[in-house]
Formats: structure tokens, C-alpha cells, sequence
């Protein structure tokens, strides 16, 4: 596991947002989905968790990576802030949502990403979704995520090229997915 510069990473953002350009579209699309709670998996510095909470929603960020937890605490540090690895993680309770921003799964070890997509999946409540957003083509293809979902007890529900809505490209480079856990059923 290659260590950040929880900093370093967050300036390159805060540099973005300067020069005006929106950095908040994770956030944008999680907020349409009008939940109360969040999970930001692989939060990294807090930058989608930051921006949710600052829009009301109940939110908890983890991340595998000290430095970037540490900078997210030194940003927020009002918000719930975990060092976890995702692949094994237990909250002791569901959200909404779970979104994985940032190419989340490429940074886990291959073997372990069916591991990390049913510990985050086990976080959703019912009716809510996971919402993932990562680079294709850099040896993680949907139909692992797709399987790994499914075996989870998520249903396909939204796809997109973009975390702005843009319609699917089946050979394009990235790819945003929404799956929803089925309601409880009376």
C-alpha cells in the first residue's frame, strides 16, 4: 500500500477550486439521491464527505490511509473520522448511501476488492444505494464490480461516464455506478 500526502492531495483540489473549477460533483450526485446518512468510503481527505455535511447530511468518512485521515480531521474536525481498511470494515450500522469517490477500488489489492465491495455493500440500509466511481481499463472491469455487487444484494440501478450524469460509453475510460439495496420487505 503506497502512502499519501494527505496535504499535498488536498492542495492539489483546493488549487482546482481556485481556478473555479467544480470539485463537488461525487458530492452533487450523492445529494440527489436525498440521504440523510453517508458513508464516504476511501474518504481520503474528507473533500465529498466535507462538502455533504456542509449540506446537512449525516456523514462518516474512512479511509486505510493515516495521512489523508489526519487531514480530513485537521479540515473538519467535527465530523466521525475512521483509519480503517475498507475490505474489512464494520460500522455497526447502514446509510443511505455509500459512495466510493476517487477510483477507491484500484487502490485495494485485486484479491481483496470482492471483500471491499461486500463490506462496504453491508452498509446500506434498505432502499439505499452504493455509489461507486473508478478509472476502467486499469485492470477492474464492471463485470467484477457487477458480480461483487450482486453477491452483496445489490440490484443495478444508474450508470454513467461521469459524476455529472453523462450517458454511459461502453468503451469509454470511467464509469459512475449506482446499485440499490432492495426495501425491507413488511
Amino acid at each position: 500500500m503506497t502512502a499519501f500526502d494527505g496535504r499535498a492531495y488536498q492542495d492539489r483540489f483546493d488549487a482546482l477550486a481556485e481556478r473555479g473549477v467544480d470539485v463537488h460533483g461525487e458530492a452533487s450526485l450523492v445529494r440527489s439521491l436525498n440521504p440523510a446518512s453517508v458513508l464516504d468510503a476511501g474518504c481520503g481527505t474528507g473533500r465529498v464527505a466535507v462538502e455533504l455535511a456542509r449540506h446537512g447530511i449525516d456523514v462518516v468518512g474512512v479511509d486505510v490511509d493515516r495521512s489523508m485521515i489526519t487531514e480530513a480531521r485537521r479540515r473538519a474536525p467535527g465530523l466521525e473520522w475512521v483509519l480503517a481498511d475498507l475490505a474489512s470494515l464494520t460500522l455497526g450500522r447502514q446509510f443511505d448511501v455509500v459512495v466510493l469517490a476517487g477510483n477507491v477500488p484500484l487502490f485495494c489489492p485485486a484479491a481483496r476488492r470482492p471483500a471491499l465491495v461486500g463490506s462496504c455493500a453491508a452498509h446500506v440500509g434498505p432502499g439505499g444505494a452504493l455509489v461507486a466511481g473508478f478509472q476502467l481499463n486499469r485492470g477492474y472491469d464492471l463485470a467484477e464490480f457487477d458480480r461483487a455487487t450482486a453477491a452483496a444484494g445489490l440490484v443495478p440501478a444508474d450508470r454513467w461516464s461521469t459524476w455529472d450524469g453523462r450517458p454511459f460509453i461502453a468503451d469509454g475510460d470511467y464509469a459512475v455506478t449506482v446499485c440499490r439495496r432492495p426495501s425491507a420487505v413488511g
